[in-house]
């Protein structure tokens, strides 16, 4: 049992399960997050020490300079298109685009040819990206969906967007298998619940899953947002999706929430805590290919970062910057970590999506094609 915290959000979805019932864990995770008063992104700036967590950007400028040059080489690979879209989904506090446009001046043709483009729905944010990017010397649109980023060819970066977006949860019982919900105890307070034994809920886990034992949970995300980003490189360009999850598609529930950055009851606090979930590598691959994009790798950030050069990108600041060395250094080892199971060297995955015309993609392998065997990092 949760108890019934005291906030408009809260009172809200207690409404609407007591009128509706329990609201499917997908739906209970998209209004945590994403409604429009009271939502999670909706109503602060969740990042930095002050915040509920910290991303890869904002350990160190050299994430995103090192991607910047990553699109500066796919570019070229598309031929070097007079005017590109340079899109970002969930672009956080515009740090990680800054730093790919500062890298870009290396380029002066690719840094003449950007549009960029950032997908965000929340106004917060996208007051801070605003404010990070006044200067940045390139036409900056926002839109709330990439479907309105003009169709044009595209080089698209996603850090740690999907793992964000609503994840479905089914529990195996001798029955079959159930959805997840949300729903209330006899207090108010809001608790895990299950639906009715569903086959067409059966259908979604993988066959060699569903004689699991009872108690076994299995996870899945909708395809659409997958899908819509693939069809759009199929057509011309590329994407780079970097984000914690797995390669081996099996059982197991990873919903997380955190707060203060510590992880707090998903159930305790809607609306006041940053809710995750492990993205599955596997079927994101399977559902880009099955829209028509070439997908190449996935691999671990380490992987990726080494062979765009953050190694020696690190050495440079170092020696413009000596009194930072420390900092440097700190900030490379935890980017790179693979020592632990935890580490984002190691637990943060990279793969790319692109129009199958264009070849291999830089820092990425031939794709996921058989089964679940993750890439090493």
């Amino acid at each position: 049992m949760t108890a019934p915290p005291p906030s408009p959000l809260a009172d809200l979805l207690r409404r609407r399960i007591a009128d509706e019932g329990p609201l499917p864990l997908a739906d209970w995770m998209a209004l945590c997050l994403g409604h429009p008063q009271h939502g999670y992104y909706a109503t602060r700036d969740p990042l930095g020490r002050a915040g509920d967590f910290v991303t890869a950007p904002e350990i160190s400028q050299m994430f995103g300079e090192v991607l910047g040059l990553w699109a500066a080489a796919v570019w070229q690979q598309m031929g070097a298109p007079s005017s590109v879209r340079l899109v970002e989904l969930g672009p956080g506090r515009g740090t990680m685009m800054a730093d790919m446009l500062r890298a870009a001046r290396v380029l002066p043709g690719f840094r003449a040819a950007l549009r960029v483009h950032l997908v965000e729905t929340s106004p917060v944010l996208a007051e801070r990206q605003r404010e990070s990017l006044g200067g940045a010397g390139v036409p900056v649109a926002w839109h709330r969906d990439l479907a309105e980023v003009p169709n044009d060819p595209a080089i698209i970066v996603a850090n740690e967007f999907f793992d964000a977006l609503p994840v479905h949860q089914a529990e195996k019982s001798r029955d079959g298998w159930h959805e997840r919900r949300i729903g209330l105890d006899p207090d108010g307070g809001f608790v895990l619940t299950l639906g009715p034994a569903d086959p067409k809920i059966a259908e979604r886990v993988p066959e060699f899953w569903r004689i699991a034992p009872s108690g076994t949970v299995f996870e899945w995300r909708d395809e659409a947002p997958v899908a819509a980003l693939a069809q759009r490189v199929a057509r011309g360009g590329a994407a780079l999706v970097i984000d914690y999850g797995h390669v081996d598609q099996g059982p197991g529930e990873t919903l997380q929430a955190m707060r203060g950055h510590a992880f707090a009851d998903p159930l305790a606090a809607p609306g006041e805590a940053d809710l995750t979930a492990h993205v599955d590598f596997f079927a994101l691959a399977a559902t880009a290919r099955a829209a028509g994009a070439a997908v190449h790798g996935p691999v671990g950030q380490a992987s990726l970062l080494k062979d765009l050069g953050i190694e020696a990108r690190a050495a440079a600041l170092t020696a413009k910057n000596p009194e930072r060395a420390n900092e440097i250094d700190a900030a490379l080892a935890r980017l790179l970590d693979t020592t632990t199971k935890t580490g984002m060297g190691r637990l943060f995955k990279a793969i790319g999506l692109g129009d199958p015309a264009l070849g291999p993609l830089p820092g990425l392998p031939a794709g996921l094609t058989t089964g679940p065997t993750e890439t090493a990092p």
